[in-house]
């Protein structure tokens, strides 16, 4: 772990604003090692020392990587200043600087997004390179032949001549009907409205959207739409897992 000024060192964990953090500890409410100390600059090594914000144990985490089960209507961005973003509905105890989606879902899609501030881990999962899986519940408006199923598995060409790479695709039990169909997808890349794309390349529109799966992880069925929470290591472990 870094050695860091004990100001930053609390920023980043998003305990306050910097300005803030100065402010608390010129009041002597900052504690390290038990003692309490009035100088911003003071050196932390995250590994040994102790510090305590109003008695109050800040453990040191480099990233953090939260599970959130995106509801319709709110935009995969970090901020934007006319809509509400996933970042918005973050609980405060969850939120810190850097925070970003990482992967987009459109707007009217719903389920697993992963919010990190570790950009290494984030380009690792969604590079088609690593091939780690993203598996989606799709309700679409016309029911699906076996020959469309199987374009799906060779590597459909989309709209601009694009070649996607072979996805799986399964038809869930009753999921077929004179009205429409309900199926699971699993691809290993992130094409822009991919799933729509592919969907409306074969003639059938898509419904309704819902991202179930990241690699072996999937998403926390206790978690209402808007909710998120930290991952465990092994969840995180999970995810670069297909």
């Amino acid at each position: 772990m870094p050695v860091l000024r004990l100001d930053r060192m609390l920023s980043s964990q998003g305990i306050a604003a910097r300005k803030e953090i100065k402010e608390l500890i010129s009041k002597g409410l900052v504690t390290v090692n038990g003692g309490h100390v009035r100088n911003p600059s003071l050196k932390i090594d995250t590994d040994r020392d102790t510090v305590c914000v109003n008695g109050v144990p800040v453990k040191y985490r480099e990233h953090v990587y939260i599970m959130m089960n995106k509801p319709a209507g709110v935009i995969s961005a970090s901020d934007d200043p006319r809509e509400k973003t996933v970042i918005d509905l973050l609980p405060p105890k969850l939120k810190r600087p850097g925070l970003f989606p990482a992967g987009r879902l459109d707007r009217d899609t719903e389920g697993f997004l992963l919010i990190t501030d570790d950009g290494t881990f984030a380009h690792n999962i969604l590079s088609p390179r690593k091939h780690v899986s993203k598996q989606y519940y799709v309700v679409i408006d016309s029911p699906l032949t076996p020959e469309e199923i199987e374009r799906f598995e060779n590597g459909l060409v989309i709209d601009g001549g694009i070649t996607c790479l072979p996805a799986k695709l399964r038809v869930l039990e009753g999921g077929v009907s004179s009205g429409g169909a309900r199926v699971m997808v699993t691809i290993h890349e992130g094409k822009y409205h991919q799933i729509k794309r592919m969907f409306k390349a074969l003639g059938h529109e898509v419904i309704y959207l819902k991202r179930t799966a990241m690699g072996g992880l999937h998403l926390d069925d206790s978690l209402k739409p808007g909710e998120a929470r930290e991952l465990t290591d092994e969840e995180k472990e999970l995810i670069v897992k297909s």
